[in-house]
């Protein structure tokens, strides 16, 4: 099997792709009944009103993972960084090198566009990542709390 995938950036035909691993992601997340994503959106927010992006990698010609991901900004740093927003590979293609290949395109995106980092969020329980990450020389944030706004709150907090 080829470790080293190719990539390349998603376009409209890849929408059921795009959107099988966001619930594959989901399903190894618990948290299946929270997508509430269909093809339909994606498309808006992906094509038509571009607010993030969608690098695929394959071998042998199937489509393995994806990383979602969009441009932040840091107001220290002066420049924008690369939030990762998911990274999925299936999982059959684990523990073979693809997803440390999708980071490091991802690290030499955000190199070649100037960004000054790349970062993502990972859930406490997740140790398999967490080990994952921690052998690439990525390092949690403990000192800094995500905090987020959804739904209804978001909604009346728009309104006040």
């Amino acid at each position: 099997m080829n470790q080293n995938p190719a990539f390349r950036y998603a376009q409209r035909n890849d929408l059921p792709v795009i959107l099988s691993f966001i619930k594959g992601l989901a399903e190894y997340e618990h948290m299946s009944d929270q997508v509430i994503a269909d093809e339909a959106t994606l498309e808006k927010w992906l094509f038509d009103q571009p607010r993030a992006e969608v690098l695929l990698a394959s071998a042998d010609g199937i489509d393995v993972g994806f990383a979602l991901f969009f441009h932040n900004f840091s107001t220290f740093l002066g420049r924008s960084g690369i939030y990762l927003e998911d990274l999925f590979v299936l999982p059959a293609y684990r523990g073979r090198g693809y997803g440390k290949a999708i980071l490091k395109k991802l690290a030499s995106i955000a190199v070649e566009r100037e960004c000054g980092r790349l970062e993502w969020s990972c859930l406490d329980w997740n140790q398999p990542s967490i080990d994952f990450y921690r052998s690439l020389g990525a390092v949690p944030l403990s000192e800094w709390t995500m905090y987020r706004v959804t739904g209804e709150t978001l909604t009346k907090l728009a309104r006040e």
